[in-house]
């Protein structure tokens, strides 16, 4: 095998050719070999980017030990959140809302824990136990018809060259011997070499009718398994919808707790514009409001002298001149109105705001110096300031 392997390799050796149908079942299995590998690795990547701790994860497995539980992000910058919280005090307006983000950021780590088991069972198990079951029975099968097939390449070299050498004894024992000259002997040696190289040839045609019905059995083998690629697909295609099932899932719940998270947030910032953060915080002096004379706010915004507005003071955000606008007093302006659609409900922090109900449509415009994340919303007589994020502005 090894010598007709070399004289293949050299051009030396002819060399017997699968079917097409057989090279096509042979291409059709490396290239789901060689893509069920990539996918899998990216998809190793996907749920675990630390490459160190898919080393580790790959260790445990080998040496056939639970993987210890590991902290997600998620988990462990909530842990960071609710500690924080409690050392600048639970009940300020800044732990409370540390609180609240702290633990949409636990239930996203433990939604992301619970996509990363489902995936790994139903999805990265199945195209692992392939690639370790499956396609090294594929592999063992295809080297050992590799040796049936240089075994029947073989014989028939063997058989080639011992026709050859029977056809060139008997020419050879045909002559008709001069008996005159001394050379019978030579006549001899030929019809005996030929009666040897006859029984040469019928060794070599039993060899290769042996190893033509093995050649012919292993390559039945492994044309079965070859075919079972198919049957490798179809559950693979099964697994692939179970992975985009749990991914959607997983997206389905943290957008879910982040949208939760956003109508939390939105209430409290309402208490933050509306002055509550301001009146609460340390600081023992006045509010900025309070101390601002109306003829600098005049000279700050002449073209809408009906809203007074508080000059910007160093470490004051702009939006606190936003929680002294009495909305109900102003007026829109000629252009720069929008249609727009709530998408959640949302109830008013005090009299400046407008309370919406989801679905409603809305008249909205924006005013000089206003935060951006707020507008000023219109419903018949009603007026008063909405946060941008529950609405869907329309063109």
């Amino acid at each position: 095998s090894f010598l007709q392997f070399t004289e293949e390799k050299l051009g030396q050796a002819e060399k017997t050719e699968l079917d097409a149908h057989f090279e096509s079942l042979l291409a059709r299995a490396d290239c789901t070999k060689n893509w069920t590998e990539k996918i899998l690795r990216q998809t190793e990547v996907l749920l675990q980017p630390n490459p160190s701790a898919r080393v580790e994860e790959f260790l445990y497995e080998k040496l056939d030990r639970k993987v210890p539980s590991r902290v997600t992000n998620g988990e462990l910058l909530a842990q960071y959140m609710t500690e924080a919280a409690n050392d600048f005090g639970p009940g300020t307006p800044y732990g409370k809302t540390l609180i609240k983000v702290g633990e949409t950021q636990r239930r996203l780590g433990a939604a992301e824990r619970d996509f990363i088991h489902c995936a790994s069972i139903n999805f990265l198990t199945p195209l692992r136990n392939f690639l370790e079951g499956d396609w090294r029975t594929i592999s063992k099968e295809r080297r050992i018809l590799q040796n049936r097939r240089l075994d029947l390449d073989a014989c028939k070299a063997r058989l080639k060259k011992a026709k050859a050498a029977e056809a060139k004894a008997a020419c050879e024992g045909d002559a008709v011997p001069d008996f005159q000259e001394t050379r019978p002997r030579n006549y001899i040696l030929s019809a005996s070499a030929s009666a040897l190289w006859s029984d040469e040839v019928e060794k070599a045609e039993h060899e290769l009718r042996l190893t033509q019905t093995e050649f012919d059995r292993q390559a039945e083998v492994t044309r079965l398994l070859l075919e079972g690629i198919s049957s490798t697909h179809v559950n693979h295609l099964r697994c692939l919808h179970e992975f985009v099932e749990s991914q959607t899932n997983y997206y389905a719940q943290c957008y879910q707790y982040m949208l939760d998270l956003q109508k939390q947030l939105g209430s409290s910032k309402g208490e933050i514009f509306s002055g509550t953060f301001i009146g609460n915080a340390e600081s023992t002096s006045p509010p900025p409001a309070a101390a601002s004379p109306p003829a600098v706010a005049a000279a700050t915004l002449p073209a809408v002298p009906t809203i007074p507005v508080v000059p910007t003071i160093v470490g004051v955000p702009n939006s606190v001149a936003e929680s002294v606008l009495n909305p109900n007093e102003v007026k829109p302006p000629a252009s720069g109105t929008r249609k727009a659609r709530v998408l959640y409900d949302y109830e008013a922090a005090d009299s400046t705001e407008l309370a919406l109900l989801a679905d409603e449509m809305i008249t909205v415009y924006s005013l000089p110096g206003m935060d951006p994340d707020w507008l000023i919303g219109e419903r018949g007589n009603q007026k008063g300031k909405v946060p941008v994020t529950y609405l869907e502005l329309l063109s």
